[in-house]
């Protein structure tokens, strides 16, 4: 168990959103999901709720150069039965330490023995056991397709792993991964998945009209298949990749695949590492921005290639800026844009405002129907004023000549803090160290691939206005 659980923790990709609703009210069954919020996650509502996290077995015929498991790591090895995983899932549910299973494994054997495995833990806690908690299983790429059905059945949700965000870095470091399966895979359960929200859809609306009122029809109902869709995670700072190549191939994930999440894993170093890794970990704020980055694409309306900009903006080309979140800097960057008109601009250009969320815009709208909104409005709305007001307008606001101020950036920055001993290094250091893979000779991505992404040029001025570069950050080490 301590093996298991400690090898387990390397994956990011574990939340319940999107499931259906189960309860074992009126003594059916065991276990209940909500429908958001698993492993150590907050709801909605403010609850934490936790998840069984471990592998099956670190054990693995693979050798994967960035993973701790792989074939030639000198690492302890366990391995469970199916049984006991089912009766560890059964026994922390019963002491309520646990909401639901998060499962994945090494491979062993062959990709559909590992599969097989994994699919029967879930169809025996669901069909010999009642369990109604939430489970969710890593697929293997390379297992039968009739397998990945049946882990459908009984999974809440399905994962699979692309493991590197380009063709190039994933031949260079596990080059026995084939990426064109991985995307085939994912296209085959979206297909499922598709299909079985349409039967659900074609049997709600399905009535039967010739029977009377008083005789109870009843119907099977069509089969749920991963009702939480699925998922993947991507390694970040193993090599070279920058974040505007990983953008592309995340909103690629989406649109194509419709995927319910796109999962970031900042690279730590692993013993007995190959001198192909970097030697220092990635920085957790540019795991952090990464994803603010896939909020704006998935809630706020942005493109993956007007997030990050083209040029050398930020101290290095293609790079996220660490010290201002995402919007901050777009919004900098195009001041023209601003200020708006927060009584008259449409949803799209409020969801633009640095600091305005979702909820906030709604709110807006909801208010400006009855009467104009005033500066001493937004202080009801709990956002943060100082972000919010150089970019805005109100009846009784005008931000004047603060948008067009030079030390606008300046200030929207974090005051300079004393580094400590152990700090991480900063984005422009930290990229001189990674390997870059994208030049070696590898055979060429399919036309239909987002591996490989074709850049995009943004607007002349877009570079130097999203201000100072990184090395001008102020900083101090106490020696």
């Amino acid at each position: 168990m301590a093996i298991l659980a400690d090898a387990a923790k390397y994956d990011a990709s574990c939340s319940s959103s999107g499931t259906r609703s189960r309860n074992s009210v009126g003594g059916k069954g065991i276990g209940s999901t909500e429908g958001s919020g698993i492993c150590h996650s907050y709801t909605p509502d403010g609850r934490c709720i936790s998840l069984l996290k471990i592998l099956f077995t670190n054990f693995c015929v693979y050798d994967c150069l960035y993973c701790v498991n792989r074939v030639s790591s000198n690492v302890p090895r366990a391995r469970f039965s199916v049984a006991e995983v089912v009766q560890l899932t059964l026994d922390f549910y019963r002491r309520n330490c646990i909401e639901g299973l998060f499962l994945s494994s090494g491979i062993i054997q062959s990709p559909d023995y590992t599969m097989e495995r994994v699919v029967e833990v879930a169809r025996v806690l669901r069909e010999e056991h009642d369990f109604r908690g939430y489970i969710h299983l890593k697929t293997i790429p390379d297992a039968a397709p009739e397998l990945l059905a049946r882990a459908g059945l009984y999974a809440d949700r399905l994962s699979i792993n692309i493991e590197l965000p380009t063709v190039q870095a994933l031949q260079a470091l596990a080059p026995e991964k084939d990426s064109a399966a991985i995307m085939r895979t994912m296209g085959s359960l979206r297909v499922q998945i598709d299909n079985a929200k349409g039967a659900a859809r074609e049997a709600s609306r399905s009535r039967v009209v010739s029977m009377p009122q008083s005789r109870k029809v009843l119907r099977s109902p069509p089969p749920h298949f991963a009702p939480g869709g699925q998922s993947t995670q991507m390694i970040v700072g193993a090599d070279g990749t920058d974040d505007r190549s990983i953008l592309a191939t995340t909103a690629h994930l989406y649109g194509a695949y419709q995927l319910r999440r796109v999962y970031y894993s900042a690279f730590s170093p692993i013993p007995d590492a190959s001198s192909c890794l970097p030697l220092r970990q990635a920085p957790l704020m540019r795991e952090h921005r990464l994803y603010q980055a896939d909020w704006l694409i998935r809630f706020y309306g942005f493109s993956h290639d007007e997030i990050v900009p083209d040029a050398r903006s930020n101290g290095v080309q293609g790079m996220l800026a660490l010290d201002i979140d995402p919007k901050l800097a777009w919004a900098l960057a195009y001041r023209g844009r601003f200020p708006v008109d927060l009584n008259r601009a449409p949803r799209e250009m409020l969801l633009r405002v640095p600091g305005l969320g979702v909820k906030a815009v709604q709110r807006i709208l909801q208010t400006r129907r009855v009467r104009q909104l005033r500066a001493a409005d937004l202080a009801t709305l709990h956002v943060p004023l100082k972000k919010i007001l150089p970019f805005v307008q109100l009846a009784d606001y005008q931000p004047g000549a603060t948008l067009d101020s030079a030390q606008l950036a300046a200030r929207m920055r974090p005051a300079p803090a004393q580094s400590g001993l152990f700090d991480e290094p900063e984005a422009p250091l930290l990229a001189t160290l990674l390997p870059d893979f994208s030049e070696r000779s590898a055979p060429a991505a399919p036309a239909h691939s987002a591996w490989s992404p074709t850049k995009t040029t943004l607007p002349a001025g877009a570079a130097s206005a999203s201000g100072e570069s990184a090395s001008n950050t102020r900083s101090t080490l106490w020696a």
